[in-house]
């Protein structure tokens, strides 16, 4: 069961036990905010990450975000983590040879041991300007030392921002159970 509770003036969201009522995470209290484990990666795109129509692979830019998002549930969850389903990768516009690329990822929404990913990537011109090229979102799941499902950590939201990609998290949530359910 969803709650929402305010804490000193801000909206807290996490997921909680159905018989207890207590939050899931190491320890009653463990939650945490999203700017906590947000990361961004800057790449310049090198001859080698080029396909033969001198663009980035596809294939590059996926393990990038992959990889970037891998990080974000670490930190999120201080465990390893695994993909578990990559959604909505879309490719906007290609990127060229030294292009600078910029990937920012963060949690957007959590469940008992998965947690949603947002990762956006753009291109950065010399001024600074950043135009986007993809977004995409990420399911992993942390696991123990076993290889097995552990829980993760609460998500404390504190913008309409973050409390709009909440509602689209359990949403998105949502459609990926319904095509498990169909076989996908």
């Amino acid at each position: 069961m969803r709650a929402v509770k305010l804490v000193s003036g801000m909206r807290v969201r996490y997921n909680r036990h159905s018989e207890t009522g207590k939050p899931f995470g190491k320890g009653d209290d463990m939650e945490k905010k999203v700017s906590e484990s947000r990361i961004e990666q800057v790449y310049q795109v090198r001859p080698a990450h080029l396909n033969g129509a001198g663009r980035l692979f596809g294939g590059r830019l996926m393990e990038w975000i992959d990889e970037l998002a891998g990080l974000v549930g670490i930190r999120h969850a201080q465990h390893d983590v695994i993909t578990a389903s990559v959604d909505n990768l879309k490719f906007i516009r290609g990127a060229y040879l030294k292009d600078l690329i910029v990937l920012i990822g963060r949690v957007t929404y959590v469940g008992r041991t998965s947690m949603e990913v947002r990762v956006d990537t753009y291109i950065e011109s010399m001024d600074g300007i950043r135009k986007p090229i993809n977004r995409a979102y990420l399911t992993l799941v942390a696991i123990d030392e076993k290889g097995c499902p552990t829980e993760v950590p609460g998500l404390i939201i504190e913008t309409e921002s973050e409390k709009a990609e909440w509602e689209a998290g359990i949403r998105r949530r949502e459609m990926r159970r319904q095509r498990r359910e169909e076989g996908f």
